[in-house]
């Protein structure tokens, strides 16, 4: 019962790729398939996807880019973005 008075607010952030020796569409796929990632998209210019991601936290939200954006091969540079409203 309390648990639905509780409404569980997760946090919004924007993660841009740089890739490096990769396919931007194989790479793009494997992340929409991650339950964390709400989007994602090819860009072109300085950055070559962008993803939308969800996390209950900041600790959450860092984690998940550290353990498995930066840590996927290809994925040469990361800037993340936490929405703040």
């Amino acid at each position: 019962m309390l648990e639905k008075l509780i409404e569980v607010k997760k946090m919004n952030a924007y993660v841009l790729l740089s890739l490096v020796d990769a396919s931007e569409r194989e790479i793009l796929n494997e992340f929409l398939d991650m339950p964390e990632v709400e989007d994602a998209h090819i860009l072109f210019g300085e950055w070559d996807l962008i993803l939308k991601i969800k996390g209950e936290n900041p600790d959450a939200i860092a984690t998940f880019v550290m353990d498995k954006v930066r840590k996927r091969d290809g994925v040469e540079l990361t800037s993340t973005l936490i929405v703040a409203k």
